[in-house]
C-alpha cells in the first residue's frame, strides 16, 4: 500500500526564481524555467547536498554543523502571498523580496501541508517538504527599500503564511505554468504531545 497518497488537489506554477548569492543579496532573481538537480536548483545560492546548521534545527545541532540541505527551495503560495500583501498595507507585493525559489497557486493551506508530503510537476520533477518556512526580520530591509514604510510589518504579516521549504527528491526542469500535484502521507496526525 503506498504511504504516499495523491490529495486531489492540482495547482500550478506562477513564479520560479533563484537567490543567486545570498552574502550579497536576499532577493531571488526571476526565472522562466528551473533545472532541478539533487543538489537542488541550478543556480541557487542555498543549494548543496548539505548545509550549515541554522536558527531552524538550534535544539538538535550547534550553529553551523553540517547537515543534510533540506532547504534547497523557498516555496509560497500565490494565494498566502496576497495575505501578506493586504497585512503590510502595500498594493503588490513582489516574491522576489523573500528569496522565493517558487510561487504556486490553487493548494489551499499551503504553508501547513504536512512535512513529508510531495510537490510534483507536469514534467515528473519532484520535492519533498521538510517543514515551514516562518518568517523573520531578514527580508525587512528589502521590502522597505521597494515600499518604504512597510518592511517591518512583514513579520508579523507573514505568520502562517511564509510558505514551506523543501529538496529535491527527483531531478528536472519546472517552467512557469506546469502544473504542480500534491500528494500527502497517508498517515493519520500525531497524538503524543
Amino acid at each position: 500500500m503506498p504511504a504516499l497518497k495523491p490529495a486531489g488537489v492540482t495547482g500550478q506554477v506562477t513564479w520560479l526564481g533563484v537567490v543567486p548569492a545570498r552574502d550579497l543579496a536576499l532577493s531571488s532573481a526571476p526565472r522562466a524555467s528551473l533545472t532541478l538537480t539533487f543538489a537542488g536548483p541550478e543556480g541557487e545560492d542555498h543549494g548543496g547536498l548539505t548545509r550549515p546548521s541554522c536558527s531552524r534545527v538550534a535544539a538538535q545541532y550547534r550553529p553551523g554543523t553540517e547537515i543534510r540541505n533540506t532547504r534547497q527551495l523557498s516555496i509560497v503560495s500565490a494565494e498566502e502571498l496576497e495575505l501578506i500583501r493586504a497585512g503590510i498595507g502595500f498594493e503588490s507585493f513582489d516574491p522576489t523580496w523573500i528569496g522565493a525559489t517558487m510561487v504556486v497557486s490553487g493548494i489551499p493551506d499551503f504553508t501547513h501541508v504536512p512535512p513529508s508530503s510531495r510537490l510534483q510537476f507536469g514534467g515528473g520533477a519532484t520535492v519533498t517538504i521538510d517543514m515551514e518556512n516562518r518568517p523573520c526580520t531578514l527580508p525587512a530591509p528589502v521590502i522597505e527599500a521597494a515600499a518604504p514604510g512597510h518592511g517591518r510589518a512583514f513579520k508579523g504579516a507573514a505568520k502562517g503564511l511564509r510558505g514551506v521549504t523543501a529538496w529535491v527528491e527527483r531531478e528536472g526542469v519546472v517552467r512557469q505554468g506546469d502544473p504542480v500535484t500534491l500528494h500527502v502521507p497517508d498517515q493519520r496526525a500525531w497524538q503524543g504531545a
